[in-house]
C-alpha cells in the first residue's frame, strides 16, 4: 500500500514472520503499550513509570528513561534484521559487551552475550545461499503457449527476504525475453527495489544502471535454479486451481501440452490404448480403452478374446485386435481417434502399424507405443526414443492410459481363467456337461456353494441322478 509506509514481505511461510518477531522482541525491548500517560500512572497505582517498564518490555522512553536517539538506533536495526542484515546489531552487542565487562557489569554484560547468540543462532537456520551474496534481485520465468510465470526473489545478506511469482497473459505470443523484461520492471517498481545488480537465466535489455548476471555454475547459478523451481511450482498450483474452477481452459491446455510434446498434428481429444494379457499364451485377451478431452469414458472400453493366436504371441494378439477394433470403426462410420497409444515396446508397435496398414490408415491415426522399463515413448520408424519429463503433464495422461488398460485387461483375463476353472470342475464330472454345469452355476453362483449343497436341493435343479453325481464328485 503506497501509504508512506515501509512494508516487508511476502513471506513464504506464517512460521518465519513469528520466529522473526519473538527474535525481535527478545532482542530489542520496544515500548508496545498504547495508554495515555496520566491514565498509564493512575493504572500503575505506587509505580512512577508504567507496567510495561516493570515488565521488562520496554526501557521507559515514555518517561525519559531512554532517550530517542537510543530508541531510534533500535529501530534502525530491526530495520536492518529484517532486511537481513545482522551485522550492525551483532557490532553493536559485542562492543557493548566488552564495555560493560570493562566495567565489571558482568550481568548486563551476560545479557548482551545471550542476545548475541540468540542473533547468531537465528542469522545460521535463516541463511540459505552465500553469505556474501546480498543486494541482489533474481527472476526466472517459465511459460507455456496460453501463459507465463515470473518469480522473484530478493536476496539480502545471504537470506531470501522477498519472494514473489507472477502469472502473466499472452496475449501476441510474445517471447520469454520480452515477458522477462516487462515483468522485471514491473516488480522492481512494486516492491521498490533498488538493487544494482539482478542474477537471470539470460540475457534481457534493462536500464545500464543494473548489473545482469547469467550465472552458469555455482552458488549463484543454484540461486536461479531455486527461483526457477519456485517458478514451476506456482504453476503446478494453478493447473491444479484451474481444473476445478475452468476445466474447459484446463483441457485445452493439457491437450495442446500433449500436441507438442507427442509431435503430433493434432490435439489428441480422442485417445485409445490397447494391452494384452495371458499367462503362457493360456486365455488370451486384449482390452482397450478410451480417453476423451483426457478423461476416461468408460462406456466406450472394450474386451476381445484373441482368436487367430495360438501360443504365447503378444505380437501376432496385437496386430489382431488392433485390426479387428478399426475395421469395425470405419464399418460402422464411427470416428477414429486422433491416437492410438501400444503398451509395449517396438514389437509391438510394429505390428499394430501392420494393422493399420492394412485398413489403410496409416497416416491419418498417430500411432506411439510406451515401454515400461523407463517409460520410453516410442514413434513408428523411429529407433531412438522420447523421453519425457518424469513430471509432464502428457506423460502422466500415457501412463494413466496405459495402466487403465491394463487394468482392465488383467480384470477380463482373471474372470475368464476363473470361470474356465469352475466349468472345469464341473465339466469333468462323469456324466455332467456344459447345460448341467451352467444350471447348477445359474443356481448355486459357486462350486463352493454347489458343494456345501444337500442332495435334495441339488435334484431339485438337476434331478436325483445327476444331483447324486455332483454330490458325491465334489465332496471326494
Amino acid at each position: 500500500i503506497n501509504d508512506g509506509s515501509e512494508y516487508f514481505g511476502p513471506y513464504t511461510q506464517m512460521r518465519t514472520v513469528r520466529a522473526l518477531l519473538d527474535l525481535i522482541k527478545s532482542v530489542y525491548p520496544l515500548r508496545t503499550c498504547n495508554y495515555d500517560l496520566s491514565e498509564e500512572k493512575i493504572r500503575a497505582g505506587k509505580y512512577k513509570v508504567c507496567l510495561e517498564y516493570h515488565l521488562g518490555n520496554c526501557l521507559g522512553p515514555c518517561e525519559g528513561l531512554q532517550d530517542e536517539a537510543a530508541y531510534q538506533r533500535q529501530v534502525d536495526d530491526i530495520r536492518e534484521i529484517i532486511k537481513g542484515n545482522f551485522g550492525a546489531s551483532l557490532h553493536y552487542f559485542r562492543n557493548r559487551m566488552k564495555h560493560l565487562a570493562s566495567e565489571m557489569q558482568f550481568e548486563a554484560a551476560q545479557l548482551m552475550k545471550e542476545k548475541i547468540e540468540v542473533l547468531e543462532n537465528y542469522q545460521v537456520k535463516s541463511t540459505v545461499v552465500h553469505p556474501k551474496i546480498s543486494d541482489v534481485d533474481v527472476f526466472s520465468i517459465i511459460s507455456d503457449p496460453t501463459h507465463a510465470y515470473v518469480n522473484y526473489m530478493q536476496i539480502s545478506h545471504g537470506l531470501i527476504v522477498r519472494s514473489h511469482t507472477l502469472e502473466i497473459r499472452k496475449k501476441l505470443q510474445e517471447s520469454d525475453e520480452d515477458l522477462l523484461a516487462l515483468a522485471i520492471v514491473d516488480l522492481r517498481e512494486r516492491f521498490e527495489s533498488d538493487c544494482k545488480e539482478v542474477y537471470l537465466p539470460f540475457t534481457v535489455p534493462l536500464s545500464p544502471d543494473i548489473k545482469i548476471r547469467v550465472p552458469k555454475m555455482g552458488d549463484k547459478r543454484k540461486i536461479v535454479e531455486l527461483s526457477e523451481r519456485n517458478a514451476r511450482f506456482f504453476r503446478q498450483e494453478r493447473f491444479k486451481q484451474i481444473k476445478i474452477t475452468d476445466p474447459d481452459r484446463h483441457t485445452t491446455r493439457l491437450m495442446e501440452q500433449m500436441k507438442r510434446d507427442l509431435r503430433l498434428s493434432e490435439e489428441p481429444r480422442h485417445i485409445e490404448c490397447f494391452d494384452n494379457s495371458n499367462i503362457q499364451g493360456s486365455h488370451p485377451v486384449a482390452a482397450c480403452v478410451v480417453f476423451k478431452d483426457g478423461r476416461p469414458s468408460k462406456k466406450e472400453y472394450r474386451h476381445y478374446n484373441i482368436k487367430t493366436v495360438t501360443g504365447p504371441d503378444d505380437f501376432a494378439s496385437m496386430a489382431e485386435v488392433v485390426h479387428r477394433r478399426y475395421r469395425r470403426l470405419l464399418d460402422e462410420g464411427e470416428s477414429l481417434p486422433q491416437l492410438v497409444v501400444i503398451d509395449g515396446g517396438k514389437g509391438q508397435l510394429s505390428a499394430a502399424l501392420e494393422s493399420l496398414e492394412r485398413l489403410g490408415l496409416r497416416g491419418r491415426v498417430a500411432i506411439i507405443g510406451i515401454a515400461k522399463r523407463l517409460e520410453e515413448i516410442y514413434f513408428p520408424q523411429d529407433p531412438i526414443p522420447l523421453y519425457l519429463d518424469k513430471k509432464s503433464e502428457s506423460l502422466r495422461v500415457v501412463q494413466q492410459l496405459r495402466n487403465e488398460a491394463h487394468r482392465f485387461g488383467i480384470a477380463f483375463h482373471r474372470k475368464k481363467r476363473s470361470n474356465a476353472a469352475i466349468n472345469s470342475a464341473l465339466e469333468n464330472i462323469e456324466g455332467i456337461g456344459a447345460k448341467t454345469a451352467e444350471q447348477l452355476l445359474r443356481k448355486f453362483k459357486s462350486v463352493r456353494r454347489i458343494r456345501e449343497s444337500s442332495l435334495e436341493q441339488l435334484s431339485a435343479v438337476v434331478g436325483p441322478s445327476k444331483a447324486r453325481k455332483v454330490y458325491e464328485s465334489l465332496r471326494e
